[in-house]
């Protein structure tokens, strides 16, 4: 293969942008124009995606649990949403690939799920996460330490163990914690693929047998001006996550495709799914420091699965999390209103803070979606309009997430518990299925109206339960990278 990766975004120096600097971080994050709409506009910006080679790799978590096998088949066990046209079974050995190449560190033995442990031994978990073990336990709720987390316990490769900077999200100065930024590039690089930085995609043309003959971008001069430029190609992957992905395809119009490209079923850009991610923050008379270690180090699936007692269907997580200051400030000021000297003097408090995460899987529905909006950007592009709303399930399920987590901070002897709403992740949009009419692409990532064009990003994700998606999201394209090998070398694509 001759390989040609465009990103939007350009190299990212360690030295340089992965400071600890939480405002200046943001020059890693997708913050171009986009509109948000709906009952429920979700948080973008420095919240969700990833302007950089890497991606939302360099700016993750790192926290890496498996899909449960309930998650590929919810309508038929509860009567919701649809199956995957695929079973855990199919990316089970892709999951083992990819937590043996991040490496994931983890727990022995994980529960949740179909069991199974790690390789690598879990990080120490600090006092945030303590307390959020001492909390489950006092209430006889399962919970696991030290991951699943895609950072090193350990020397892997050139790449050192953990300093415990707990600045996952502003990048991994040392390389500790996995990005593709530090492991698939430089290899694929030393194979000889060839990196292009600041060349923003913005139509994949077709020729008139309705195959993709390459990607039309705009490069950046440096200077702030911009070229046109043409990249040919026999063979076109898309991957540009949940909003720019349906953005690249509904932009791609033709004649052939009056609606966008491979939109026959008129399924780009719908089926938009974010998690609820609401953060419940206790304050505690000890000394937390929450800000030490991996902002994701302790973890309880206990409600992961479908329970008919709750009333409604499927489930949430919670997890362990640490904001930086600003983070912290932002949170004081949306979930309790502080300000001014109140929020000074709170903020006097950041070291007595414990946040934990909600994890809740909200389902997908067309009324929830991406599109384009009539504003442009500076290259004179349509941005993405980005639309949302909570159903009825999805509240009940987050109003049921935010008493239990609230529990649990009163078990562990926080004394003050307040929640601010948030959302985390974005799925769905290109939705992978069993037919033309209910999906844009195949079982394997293949569009199903244009043959050689592959979307194995989380746009392809029909479902996405109560799991952070990188994982699954690696998994699902080495799985489908295996497919497009084996079908050249068969000379089929």
């Amino acid at each position: 293969f001759s390989v040609v990766a465009l990103e939007a975004g350009d190299w990212a120096d360690s030295e340089k942008d992965m400071v600890s600097d939480e405002q200046a971080a943001r020059r890693l994050y997708w913050m171009d124009p986009r509109v948000t709409g709906g009952s429920w506009p979700v948080a973008l910006g420095d919240n969700n995606s990833g302007k950089t080679v890497g991606g939302t790799t360099v700016t993750y978590s790192a926290f890496c649990p498996r899909l449960h096998p309930s998650d590929f088949m919810v309508h038929t066990l509860d009567g919701v949403a649809v199956d995957w046209p695929i079973r855990y079974e199919d990316l089970e050995p892709y999951y083992q690939q990819m937590e043996d190449e991040y490496p994931v560190a983890g727990p022995a033995y994980f529960p949740w799920g179909k069991p199974h442990g790690y390789a690598y031994k879990p990080l120490e978990s600090s006092t945030h996460g303590h307390k959020l073990i001492e909390g489950c336990l006092k209430l006889g709720i399962p919970v696991v330490a030290g991951g699943p987390v895609g950072i090193t316990s350990g020397a892997f490769g050139k790449r050192p163990h953990c300093i415990f900077r707990g600045q996952c999200h502003l990048g991994c100065k040392v390389g500790a914690k996995h990005s593709t930024l530090v492991s698939h590039i430089p290899d694929a690089i030393k194979h000889g693929a060839e990196v292009r930085a600041g060349c923003m995609a913005f139509e994949i043309p077709t020729d008139g047998a309705g195959r993709a003959t390459g990607v039309r971008y705009y490069r950046d001069d440096g200077d702030g001006t911009f070229h046109e430029e043409f990249q040919p190609a026999r063979l076109v992957i898309a991957a540009g996550y949940a909003i720019e992905t349906p953005r690249l395809l509904l932009n791609s119009k033709s004649g052939r495709f009056p609606n966008g490209l491979a939109n026959s079923s008129g399924l780009v850009g719908k089926n938009l799914m974010t998690q609820a991610a609401h953060i419940a923050i206790g304050r505690y008379s000890e000394m937390i420091r929450q800000y030490k270690g991996p902002p994701a180090q302790v973890e309880t699936e206990e409600f992961y699965e479908t329970d008919p007692s709750r009333g409604f269907a499927r489930g949430y997580s919670i997890q362990s999390v640490g904001p930086l200051p600003i983070s912290m400030a932002n949170i004081l000021i949306g979930g309790k209103g502080l300000f001014g000297m109140e929020l000074r003097e709170a903020m006097a408090d950041f070291n007595h803070y414990a946040c934990w995460g909600l994890l809740g899987e909200l389902l997908p529905d067309e009324r929830n979606y991406v599109s384009l909006s009539t504003e442009k950007d500076h290259y004179g592009l349509p941005v993405a309009y980005v639309h949302y709303n909570l159903f009825e399930n999805d509240k009940k399920l987050i109003e049921h997430a935010k008493r239990k987590v609230v529990e649990i901070h009163e078990a562990a002897g926080a004394e003050d518990v307040f929640v601010q709403d948030d959302s985390a992740h974005l799925i769905g949009t290109c939705r992978m299925g069993f037919t033309p009419q209910d999906s844009v692409v195949d079982r394997w990532c293949r569009s199903w109206d244009v043959p050689n064009l592959f979307i194995p990003d989380g746009s392809c994700l029909p479902t996405q339960g109560a799991a952070n998606p990188a994982l699954t999201i690696s998994a699902l394209a080495a799985r489908s990278a295996d497919y497009i090998r084996d079908a050249a070398n068969r000379r089929e694509l």
